[in-house]
């Protein structure tokens, strides 16, 4: 898939759900994964929407978006993390609720979380993501193979995407 469809599918979705996170999560949320790394100007494949959230809005989503779950799915790599988790199916691409996402660093479990955020607008919405130095840090710090494939290829841009701090 060229890099505009990509962008194209990834609005679509974002154009869906975006207004809902804004509407019914009260605390802060960020995309994460291989949606942010093409964001931030990565040219990577993008299967789904990752989206972390606290706990308390993730079950909020859940039920909001109870009629777009899918109910069946179970995420890989249960030894490695956990989080209050549900799918869902948009136009577009899968959105992915990860409510109080933890990893499970060999010495424990501990909280995922967002250092710097930046806002990237994307369909006339202002969408929260790690920075990109965060998302390098993020992503090294899961240590799956995908994980540092994407870590390096952010680690490569000359200049990322413009984006707002925040």
């Amino acid at each position: 898939m060229s890099e505009t469809m990509v962008r194209d599918v990834l609005d679509q979705v974002i154009a869906a759900v975006v207004p809902d996170l804004q509407r019914h999560c009260r605390d802060p949320w960020h995309l994460i994964g291989s949606a942010a790394a093409c964001l931030a100007g990565v040219d990577v494949t993008v299967a789904d929407l990752d989206v972390l959230t606290s706990v308390s809005d993730a079950k909020r989503l859940l039920e909001h978006w109870q009629s777009h779950r899918e109910a069946v799915y179970a995420p890989a790599g249960a030894e490695r993390f956990r989080s209050h988790f549900a799918r869902f199916r948009f136009p577009g691409l899968p959105v992915e609720v990860m409510g109080g996402l933890e990893l499970n660093t060999g010495q424990g479990w501990r909280a995922v979380d967002v250092g710097e955020t930046v806002m990237v607008r994307v369909a006339g919405l202002d969408v929260p993501m790690p920075s990109v130095a965060e998302q390098i840090r993020i992503l090294e710090s899961f240590g799956r193979p995908k994980d540092l494939q994407r870590a390096a290829l952010l680690r490569a841009l000359d200049h990322p995407k413009h984006y707002a701090k925040s």
